[in-house]
């Protein structure tokens, strides 16, 4: 991802094929169908080594802004891939050198972003390296967001341009075989949604808008009375979220303790051991008997696991968490929930897909323990499931829904806003909701997986004030906070 924001900066080609630009079997001969020529090479190993001292040191100086292999397309297709996801503008100057073999050599080597003011001590690193001979600055990158109403990718020799045209065609024309393969594989609607989505220029993509400081550990005075609440990580056959979710709870100050559907059939454990309980993700029953309701069906069909559960949500000293698979099969058990009246269930997603992805989630105003002070928080959370489309009964169960303010978390589009299209929201949810509380808070279901997220390192893309902590850690120091 291309930084905007670092003021002027450049890229810079560390080209282990020393100018060779060998075009045997490169992806341009397949479009043409002509791979005869020799093909790239590593012609010494130690090229390679001296590479990785060089990023090595150039990320420990921080100067290095952003990175990609060079020798999967060559280096138009490096530039592209670079400017689509820093959704910025890109100008190449290619200084006299043959343009096709300069663009589309798959030749080993990289491509750097690099600040201007630190694009000497990047040569001096090269050098050092011995790879000073074969470093290049290749291409400009437009700063400060000036690019992100119309970018463009441009390519010059000699000052004169021989290429240009704007990100948001060129991108279009990267996914179309995808878009017409999902058209007719998905649901075309949703095909269609997703490719019109990248005609809007002005979209900013992943971003984070938070109303409490993400850096903030609300839970640590509580951790340092050394009192530990006990959870309980509720599996079944399938689930395969409950280590990261062990992880999440110990992390704000529980004692997790993992608990089988079979601990409690066969009485090795008892829900009354455990102040708060989380039912996990993943396939539970495969997926196959609909969504979490095998799962819910071992409790509703054994009286013993019934009135266990029924006392458990009665306890008003309890919490409990549902997600992904564990939020399917809690909104099964809402008759046994006190507060969870109108809920609704989860069906097949609109895409007719399994949905895998980073999606823009916001806190609504909802009693919800675990979103405590999180109210109209806007970030990135990891959503994984094939049957996560919140739906109705009726109409007047929704409206009954709405009128008690248990949507807890919705789906939104870059600019903050619910959405009912795709893929911003991934699943088709009615209102667009991701999340709900019971009426009391002590009950809530999700569907996206904050276990996943919890750590700013497991996010694919974060702001730069965020330290160790993600938002979605939030949710777990919440809970620890309200058993006080």
């Amino acid at each position: 991802e291309l930084k905007t924001t670092a003021g002027d900066t450049q890229l810079v080609l560390v080209d282990l094929g020393r100018g060779k630009n060998r075009l045997g079997g490169s992806a341009l001969g397949q479009v043409f169908r002509t791979l005869e020529g020799t093909a790239p090479d590593l012609d010494s190993a130690s090229d390679m080594l001296a590479l990785f001292s060089l990023l090595k040191a150039a990320r420990s100086e921080g100067i290095l802004l952003a990175y990609h292999d060079r020798a999967d397309g060559g280096l138009l297709t490096t530039a592209v891939e670079m400017a689509f996801a820093g959704r910025c503008g890109v100008t190449l100057d290619l200084a006299g050198a043959a343009p096709i073999e300069a663009l589309f050599s798959e030749e080993l080597g990289i491509v750097v972003q690099i600040g201007r003011a630190d694009s000497e001590r990047f040569t001096e690193l090269a050098n050092e390296a011995g790879l000073g001979d074969c470093t290049h600055t290749v291409a400009a990158v437009e700063a400060n967001d000036a690019g992100r109403e119309n970018p463009r990718l441009t390519v010059l020799s000699r000052g004169e341009t021989l290429y240009s045209a704007s990100l948001s065609s060129l991108q279009r024309t990267w996914a179309e075989t995808s878009y017409h393969m999902q058209k007719l594989r998905d649901n075309s609607d949703c095909a269609q949604e997703e490719y019109d989505l990248l005609l809007d220029t002005r979209n900013p993509g992943l971003n984070a808008a938070l109303s409490f400081d993400v850096n903030e550990d609300i839970a640590a005075p509580y951790i340092a009375t050394g009192v530990r609440p006990k959870v309980a990580v509720l599996r079944e056959q399938g689930v395969n979220g409950q280590v990261e979710m062990a992880a999440a709870f110990d992390r704000a100050g529980f004692e997790a303790i993992d608990v089988h559907m079979t601990d409690l059939l066969q009485g090795r454990r008892s829900l009354e051991e455990f102040s708060t309980l989380v039912a996990c993700g993943g396939f539970s029953y495969g997926d196959v008997l609909g969504a979490g309701g095998g799962w819910a069906k071992t409790i509703l069909f054994n009286d013993a696991l019934r009135a266990q559960f029924e006392a458990f949500f009665a306890n008003p000293n309890t919490l409990s968490l549902g997600v992904c698979n564990g939020c399917q099969m809690l909104s099964h058990l809402s008759e046994l929930i006190p507060g969870a009246n109108n809920w609704p269930s989860f069906q097949r997603n609109r895409s007719e897909q399994f949905e895998g992805r980073l999606s823009l989630v916001r806190i609504e105003n909802s009693n919800s323990a675990f979103m405590h002070d999180m109210q109209g928080s806007r970030f990135a959370i990891a959503v994984a499931h094939g049957e996560g489309r919140a739906s109705f009964a009726s109409s007047t169960d929704a409206e009954a829904f709405a009128a008690s303010n248990s949507a807890a978390m919705r789906y939104v589009d870059a600019s903050g806003e619910k959405t009912m299209r795709y893929p911003a929201n991934p699943n088709g949810a009615s209102d667009a909701i991701a999340g709900l509380s019971s009426v009391d808070g002590r009950v809530t279901l999700m569907m996206p997986h904050p276990e996943r997220v919890f750590r700013a390192s497991q996010n694919s893309w974060h702001p730069e004030d965020w330290k160790e902590d993600a938002p979605s850690m939030r949710l777990f120091r919440n809970a620890r906070r309200w058993h006080g």
